[in-house]
C-alpha cells in the first residue's frame, strides 16, 4: 500500500455528510462553506510519540485522543464542530495499526458530525496532526482574555485522572482494578466538553480555557490575558474518584499541575453560576477573580500548604518528557 491507496481506502471515506462540504479529499483544496452569522474557529495540534502519547499505546487510542485534543480547543471557544484535516507521519504502511487508528479517529468524529475534508500522509518518525474547524456566532466566541474581578472560577468534571493514568500506564502505581480502569480511560478516552462550551456562550461566560497542560497553568493563562489575579480554593478542586487510593498530596498535584484532563475552566459573573444547573455534566466553583497581584495565584483553604501556586503543567522546550 502506498501513499495514494492509503487515501483512498482511510481518509477518502465519507464519514459524514455534511451540505456545507461543497469539495472535500481528492483535490488540491478542499471547498467549504460558512453558515452566516458564524465565524470559523480553527485549531491545530502536533501529537508526537513519547511526548504527547507513549509510542506502543494502541493505535486505536492513539486516533481517538489526537482528535479529542483538538476538538477540545473548540470546545474552550465554545465552537460547533464542523470540518478537520489530518495529517499523519508512520514510520512504515501498517495496514492493521492504520485501520486501527482511523476506527478510533473515526468514532469521535462521527459523535460530532465533523468530516474530514484534507491532510497529508508523510514516512517518518510516528507524529499526528489535526487541524479541526467550527462555527461560532460572531461576537460570541469564548476568549481567554475577558476575566472580570469578582467572577466566579469554575471547572467543569473532575480532575487528575489522566495524569494518574500515565502513572498506571507505566505500571510505577499499584491500584484496585477500578481505579486503574477510570484513570486509563481518562488518559486515552477524554470528552471534549463541546455542549458545555456552547451552553457557556448562552449564559455569558466572560472567559475559558480547557485544560490540557495543568488546572494552575492553564488558569495562569486567564489571568494573564485579562490582567487580574486569582483565589483558588484547595478544598474545592474536584478530584477524579481513583485519586482516593494516592496521598491527598499526589491527588492535588495531578489535578492542578498533572495536565491531560481536557475539562473546561471558565469564568463567569457570581450571579450567574445558578444557571449552570442547566449544563450537561458535574461543575466546582473553586475561586474567585481579584485584581491583579502577586503572585498571581492565591492558593487558600486546608491543604494550601500542600499545593505550591508555583507549580506548572507541561511546558515545549524545557526539556520535560512526556514519559
Amino acid at each position: 500500500m502506498d501513499e495514494f491507496s492509503l487515501i483512498d481506502q482511510y481518509w477518502n471515506q465519507e464519514q459524514t455528510f455534511r451540505q456545507d462540504v461543497l469539495l472535500g479529499i481528492g483535490d488540491d483544496c478542499a471547498l467549504l462553506k460558512v453558515p452566516e452569522q458564524q465565524v470559523l474557529a480553527v485549531s491545530m495540534d502536533t501529537l508526537l510519540a513519547d511526548v504527547h502519547f507513549p509510542a506502543d499505546a494502541l493505535a486505536q487510542n492513539i486516533g481517538y485522543k489526537s482528535l479529542a485534543v483538538n476538538l477540545s480547543d473548540l470546545a474552550a471557544m465554545g465552537a460547533k464542530p464542523a470540518w478537520g484535516m489530518l495529517s499523519i507521519t508512520l514510520p512504515a504502511i501498517d495496514e492493521q495499526w492504520i485501520n486501527a487508528f482511523y476506527e478510533g479517529f473515526s468514532r469521535l468524529a462521527k459523535a460530532y458530525s465533523m468530516q474530514l475534508v484534507g491532510g497529508d500522509t508523510t514516512q517518518g518518525t510516528l507524529a499526528v496532526t489535526i487541524q479541526v474547524m467550527g462555527f461560532v456566532p460572531k461576537q460570541g466566541a469564548l476568549r481567554r482574555n475577558n476575566a472580570q474581578i469578582g467572577d466566579k472560577i469554575i471547572v467543569t468534571g473532575k480532575l487528575g485522572a489522566a495524569a494518574l493514568g500515565l502513572q498506571v500506564y507505566y505500571k510505577k502505581l499499584l491500584l484496585s482494578k477500578t481505579a486503574e480502569q477510570e484513570a486509563l480511560n481518562a488518559l486515552h478516552y477524554p470528552t471534549p466538553a463541546i455542549s458545555q462550551g456552547r451552553y457557556l456562550i448562552e449564559i455569558g461566560a466572560h472567559a475559558a480555557i480547557d485544560i490540557s497542560d495543568g488546572l494552575l497553568a492553564d488558569l495562569g493563562h486567564i489571568l494573564k490575558k485579562s490582567a487580574v489575579s486569582a483565589i483558588i480554593d484547595t478544598d474545592a478542586i474536584p478530584l477524579a474518584a481513583c485519586l482516593q487510593e494516592i496521598s491527598l498530596e499526589q491527588a492535588l498535584q495531578y489535578a492542578c499541575s498533572g495536565g491531560d484532563d481536557y475539562q473546561l475552566c471558565f469564568t463567569l459573573s457570581a450571579d450567574k453560576v445558578d444557571l449552570l444547573k442547566n449544563m450537561e455534566g458535574a461543575y466546582s466553583v473553586i475561586g474567585e477573580v481579584i485584581p491583579l497581584q502577586s503572585p498571581l495565584i492565591e492558593v487558600v483553604g486546608k491543604h494550601k500548604e500542600i499545593l505550591s501556586a508555583g507549580s506548572s503543567g507541561y511546558i515545549h522546550f524545557t526539556g520535560k518528557s512526556f514519559v
